[in-house]
């Protein structure tokens, strides 16, 4: 067996986006055709290698292609990424003492009968 071969059993995504991991991926599995004969066998490997978060959505799921397992990897990252980004957002409000449904309410401030905003 290849270093290369190995490389690609042993290939995770981690911290690579989608993209850079199916790049990797289409890389290394050149060295390992046997283990990508089938679509199949090449869908089942990928799947295996994402990040759990992805890997627990479509899991389970048919393609019909490769291709369309990788668009649903990628929607379902910047569907994860979006979320992370809203529960940061969220928990800085919180910690700030903003929360949802609390709207702070600017009163106008008044100096020598004007109204100023």
């Amino acid at each position: 067996m290849s270093t290369k071969e190995r490389e690609f059993l042993s290939l995770k995504q981690g911290r690579m986006t989608v993209m850079e991991y199916a790049a990797r991926f289409n890389e290394l599995s050149r060295f390992a055709m046997h283990q990508v004969n089938t679509k199949e066998r090449k869908m089942d490997h990928f799947e295996q290698g994402l990040r759990g978060d992805i890997k627990s959505v479509i899991a389970g799921q048919t393609f019909t292609s490769f291709q369309d397992m990788y668009q649903r990897a990628v929607k379902v990252a910047r569907v994860l990424e979006e979320n992370e980004k809203e529960t940061q957002i969220l928990n800085l409000n919180v910690r700030e003492g903003n929360s949802l449904g609390k709207i702070s309410k600017i009163e106008p401030k008044r100096e020598a009968g004007q109204i100023t905003p």
